[in-house]
């Protein structure tokens, strides 16, 4: 009897940024660091960091510097595009499309 392992999938980009918006906008206006997003997401904290600067650049999300801490929250433009993403995750589950 043989086992065959499927090869590890591996996330989109898109995918990544569907999951850092749904973290950040779980935590409401009081914002999340760097590091529980990491955590939440199982990416790595620098790629968390390039991400979120691309968020921001999209103003997706803001930044606020409290303390030592750099903290997340999603905006209004975030929340649409991220229930926008969502739309369009159930879509290509519904046409069996990995994205």
């Amino acid at each position: 009897m043989f086992i065959v392992m499927s090869k590890q999938q591996y996330r989109s980009e898109i995918r990544i940024i569907a999951d850092i918006l749904s973290v950040i906008r779980d935590t409401g206006r009081e914002g999340i660091i760097v590091s529980a997003i990491s955590r939440s997401t199982n990416t790595s904290y620098k790629a968390i960091n390039e991400k979120c600067q691309k968020l921001i650049d999209a103003r997706l999300v803001e930044s606020t510097k409290n303390n030592r801490n750099r903290r997340f929250v999603i905006t209004e433009k975030g929340m649409s595009f991220f229930e926008q993403l969502q739309q369009f995750a159930e879509m290509t589950q519904t046409l069996n499309i990995r994205y």
